[in-house]
């Protein structure tokens, strides 16, 4: 565990930080390509669910170049028990860590120094605006102005 607060890549001091190449951009798309091999024994299939869509995240480019397929399964492993009923709670306390040390909280992610490029947005076409209602006459247009000097 480290202490004090995680970096802010928005800060001054981070800045420093990210100028000596301390900060990594993660694709917001996530990885691309096949699932790593599963490392440990015979997975259930919750397990092997948790692997695919952790695989897809950007998070997994980091974890492929660092060869952390094994913490990931761990990782998988440990949650799809952490979220059975009856789980204990240091196992519940194990979920926490891997969340921090595979960056996937955001607190993770900044003690990682990993931040997720935006996403990119396809061009929504807005439909056109309806004509606006006509306006009600109010009780000041009925008012009919009379010049002065012309009386009853």
């Amino acid at each position: 565990m480290t202490s004090g607060p995680p970096p802010d890549p928005t800060s001054l001091r981070s800045a420093k930080t990210m100028d000596k190449g301390g900060w990594r951009t993660l694709p917001a798309e996530g990885r691309p390509g096949d699932l790593p091999e599963w490392p440990l024994t015979e997975a259930t299939d919750r397990e092997l669910d948790l692997w695919h869509d952790l695989w897809a995240k950007p998070q997994a480019v980091m974890w492929e170049e660092m060869g952390q397929a094994l913490e990931v399964a761990l990782f998988a492993r440990t949650l799809a028990e952490a979220e059975r009923a009856d789980a204990r709670v240091d196992v519940k306390k194990m979920v926490r860590g891997y969340l921090d040390s595979l960056g996937l909280s955001v607190a993770g992610m900044n003690r990682n120094r990993w931040k997720i490029a935006p996403a990119i947005e396809e061009p929504v076409e807005v439909p056109s605006a309806a004509p606006a209602p006509a306006r009600r006459p109010s009780a000041r247009d009925r008012l009919k102005v009379v010049p002065s000097g012309e009386g009853p």
